[in-house]
């Protein structure tokens, strides 16, 4: 080849050996891009965020249709006008203010007032959901907060139960605070033995505590008769939780969370970085990725 090119350029040994460098390079440079989509070919979304993306675009534009329609309430048609302050709450002793500050028109709060001047009363957190001034997606958003008297969300000392509870404990049972109790309390639980209260305590800690009873349904093994069985013998205490600042948060904070995937907490904050800091609970609608179920099981241990 050097012959050759010497019959029409007069090149050196050096700028011979220069010239087939610098042609390997290019080669090289075109061929990468090839050899590495083969070697690390490009990952797509799973089903799993395909089906919640196709979820989110479904409801904002349902959304966009009942906010037209003046008659009909739209909890994202007041998320865009009165951005909440979420905040625990008993729906029986909470005032006007109160329901407004959560997002709720005055009219609205109003109604809920009336409702409990007639004799009313919420004795249990869905009984909010008989309330039509109050949409299932708002119930969703609001929901870890509800704190109502005598119910496990109370606070503390929350290790008091309601007087039917109470009547249904034996005297020798212990009532045991599960974001306190270390494994050797646990073992004191009527059903619970030492391995259900070490998978327990390595649950509590991956979610960072637990704000109700029923989340021991998720621990392994604990099933429905399981829970039935202790229940009765358990209170929860939701200022002992680990709570996550989400505007400083990074992917290792939420390292082996079962309510998130690392996918998800990526996205999260790339579009803070990208929009700027969180004000509210209500702003990780904004996340496509993020679905309203996983935003309502993290909300309890978000801060902002």
């Amino acid at each position: 080849m050097r012959k050759w090119l010497n019959n029409y350029f007069e090149f050196s040994r050096k700028e011979f050996n220069g010239l087939m460098v610098l042609l390997t390079l290019i080669a090289g440079i075109a061929v990468f891009p090839t050899v590495y989509r083969m070697l690390w070919p490009l990952e797509l979304p799973t089903e799993e965020e395909q089906l919640a993306v196709l979820k989110f675009a479904m409801a904002a534009k349902q959304d966009q249709d009942k906010e037209s329609d003046p008659g009909v309430f739209s909890a994202k048609a007041y998320l865009k006008r009165v951005k909440p302050v979420l905040f625990y709450f008993d729906p029986n002793t909470i005032d006007l203010i109160g329901w407004q500050k959560l997002g709720l028109s005055e009219k609205q709060a109003q109604g809920i007032l009336n409702y409990r001047s007639k004799g009313g009363v919420f004795r249990k957190k869905a009984d909010l959901q008989k309330m039509y001034t109050i949409s299932p997606g708002l119930y969703q958003l609001l929901e870890p907060y509800v704190q109502i008297a005598g119910d496990e969300l109370s606070s503390l000392p929350r290790t008091k139960v309601s007087s039917q509870e109470q009547a249904s404990i034996p005297k020798e049972f212990k009532l045991i605070e599960l974001n306190g109790a270390d494994t050797a309390a646990l073992d004191e639980i009527r059903g619970i033995g030492k391995v259900f209260a070490r998978r327990i305590v390595a649950y509590r800690e991956r979610i960072g505590g637990f704000y109700k009873k029923e989340q021991l349904m998720e621990v392994f093994g604990i099933d429905s008769l399981k829970y039935n069985e202790i229940k009765a013998q358990v209170a929860v205490d939701p200022d002992k939780l680990k709570r996550i600042n989400i505007n400083t948060v990074e992917v290792n904070d939420f390292r082996n969370h079962p309510y998130i995937r690392y996918k998800q907490v990526n996205a999260l904050i790339q579009y803070r970085k990208q929009h700027g800091n969180y004000s509210n609970i209500a702003d990780l609608n904004k996340v496509a990725i993020l679905t309203p179920e996983i935003i309502g099981r993290l909300a309890p241990y978000l801060i902002f």
